[in-house]
């Protein structure tokens, strides 16, 4: 039988969630297809700024005007009030024939507002093209353009307090933070949000729960970070699972960002207190949330917040002592700090042969689980 080589230290390395005080955060704005950059290198942009523009392509309609007008294809052209490339309006009449010595007329109207792009002299067909639809980049944090993306967008970067959630629900907004729970531990009400909540980023504490997720959409909350959510509540709010989590389209009235993971979880302390502390400051909230290959994380950024001193810092990287999060049953979500990295192999149920470590999750209970099965929270 032959010997499966031992891992590298570079195959036990585990990318965790990020929450920090102090970091450097660069941001990609790039628009969806070639268009035109507003900003510079150097320039300082605030979060609604808009950095980079272009126009989508308007909806194509198709209209057969050799069989509306009753004449053969080759006969279209000298019957159009309007010739390719002009404006046209809903309802504005495009081309005309009479008939009967004059006595009866056909129109065609166009079915939208928009241009003639062109008449086919072969089919009689006529395309018509909305108006184009403009899509602006906005830069989403506060920071200094550090690098153009030539017709495409730009590389905004800050320092900025970061977390970043386990799973979202809709897109970028940019909020005040204020906070509604009073601990990591209590769970977020519907009666505990009113009209002063509103454009905000609401700090909850444990789970969120489905009336309050309701509630804050009617009040136009701007987002809710929370510990938990109870997974049958998406699809109650989506009106349909979301599967393997590739999210941020929804159109969702609040963006929602769980930082701990589904169920009645209390959000990490530390986290919480991070937050609380930053309440007052304009948060960047996105809850786009991706688990397959290009990880995207849903999260909170606070720009403009000071720098952590060496004695505040953590070495990072999976070693004694570092926080972890454990994120594969039986133990998802539960948070502690690692006690040991045994270098032998052990044997899992499964008979395979894993690397694991050993978790101190507080209370006297250690577990030990693979390496896989945790990712290092930074701080």
């Amino acid at each position: 039988m032959r010997m499966m080589p031992a891992p590298r230290m570079g195959d036990a390395y585990t990318p965790g969630l990020t929450v920090t005080r102090h970091i450097v955060v660069r941001k990609t704005r790039r628009l969806p297809l070639p268009g035109q950059v507003l900003r510079q290198v150097g320039d300082r942009v605030g979060s609604g700024d808009v950095v980079a523009r272009t126009e989508l392509p308007g909806k194509v309609h198709l209209k057969n005007l050799a069989t509306a007008l009753g004449v053969l294809p080759d006969e279209v052209a000298p019957r159009l009030t309007v010739q390719p490339g002009g404006a046209v309006t809903r309802g504005g009449v495009i081309a005309e024939s009479k008939s009967f010595f004059g006595l009866f007329t056909t129109r065609v109207t166009s079915p939208t507002d928009g241009t003639l792009e062109s008449v086919s002299e072969v089919t009689g067909q006529a395309i018509l093209r909305e108006p184009p639809v403009p899509v602006e980049v906005r830069a989403y944090v506060d920071g200094t353009v550090v690098e153009i993306i030539e017709g495409e967008g730009v590389v905004v970067e800050t320092e900025a307090a970061l977390v970043q959630g386990i799973f979202g629900l809709s897109g970028e907004v940019n909020a005040p933070l204020v906070v509604v729970a009073t601990g990591p531990e209590q769970v977020l009400e519907a009666r505990q949000l009113g009209p002063e909540h509103a454009g905000k980023v609401v700090l909850g504490g444990a789970r969120t729960t489905l009336a309050a997720m309701k509630r804050a959409m009617e009040l136009k909350v701007a987002a809710i970070v929370c510990g938990g959510f109870a997974y049958q509540d998406v699809k109650e709010l989506l009106g349909y699972d979301v599967g393997v989590a590739v999210t941020g389209t929804e159109n969702l009235a609040t963006t929602l960002v769980v930082t701990e993971g589904f169920g009645d979880i209390a959000m990490a302390r530390a986290t919480y207190e991070l937050l609380a502390g930053l309440a007052g400051k304009t948060a960047s909230v996105c809850g786009a949330t991706q688990i397959r290959a290009g990880v995207i994380r849903p999260e909170v950024v606070v720009p403009g917040t000071r720098a952590i001193t060496a004695d505040e810092q953590h070495g990072g990287g999976l070693e004694v002592g570092a926080p972890v999060r454990c994120i594969r049953a039986p133990y998802f979500g539960r948070i502690g700090k690692v006690s040991a990295l045994p270098v032998e192999l052990a044997t899992m149920p499964s008979e395979t042969k894993v690397r694991v470590l050993e978790v101190d999750l507080g209370g006297g209970e250690i577990i030990r689980v693979p390496r896989a099965n945790v990712e290092v929270i930074e701080r």
